[in-house]
């Protein structure tokens, strides 16, 4: 069954494991640097380490931000940790860029990534010409999703209207604070046919055939 998304205007996306499938192995890679990073710069050993990390993913929303809240971390530092990670695993996928080509009106990403790395995952999937924006954790002055903050600067920066805007993310939790705005929201990936959150409109396994399915606006 398809999605009517025929009042959609802005197709806003997550970047990480929204726009790639998880099985690429990106998330695997990214995870023990990760750890390492919070090893040398607490002391603590691995397991402890990969706890605190953990901690600091469910109160902030993202790691690096509860490690600049507690221990004054440099985020350019912490970036640069992944800025030569291999990137082997993506794939560029000519169905998702016929599937994204098709959507009228613009496209946005919405990462709590940086700037670097959402510029090297986008070449390398080849689709950087299909956004008009990247809105990345530095435009939003590292206030991660899902913080009503991190949207409310979104919204602010680019004039977006909840009511007319779709959010793609393969994180449930992010979708709430969009949902509660007005955006329709899709939860994209394997876990997306088990959510039964109420503010997840629509599911999609698999992102492109998602969109080559749904209904969209017509164009002149």
């Amino acid at each position: 069954m398809s999605a009517d998304l025929r009042h959609v205007e802005t197709w806003l996306f997550d970047l990480d494991n929204t726009l790639y499938p998880l099985e690429s192995g990106l998330a695997g890679l990214m995870e023990p640097r990760i750890t390492e990073f919070v090893m040398e710069l607490t002391g603590l050993p691995r397991e402890e380490a990969h706890a605190l990390q953990k901690k600091y993913l469910v109160e902030h929303g993202l790691t690096l931000r509860g490690l600049m809240l507690h221990h004054d971390v440099d985020p350019d530092a912490y970036h640069a940790r992944f800025h030569d990670m291999p990137l082997d695993g993506l794939i560029p996928d000519r169905l998702l860029h016929s599937a994204l080509a098709r959507l009228p009106g613009r496209r946005l990403i919405f990462t709590n990534a940086d700037d670097v790395h959402s510029a090297r995952v986008l070449d390398r999937l080849g689709i950087a010409d299909l956004f008009e924006d990247v809105f990345h954790i530095g435009s939003a002055a590292f206030e991660p999703k899902p913080s009503p903050v991190a949207f409310e600067r979104i919204m602010q920066a680019h004039a977006i209207e909840p009511g007319q805007t779709a959010f793609f993310e393969d994180s449930e939790r992010n979708l709430a604070p969009a949902a509660e705005l007005g955006m329709t929201t899709v939860l994209v990936g394997p876990r997306a046919v088990q959510s039964n959150a109420l503010f997840v409109h629509h599911r999609a396994e698999h992102l492109a055939p998602f969109l080559n399915r749904a209904q969209v606006k017509e164009t002149p």
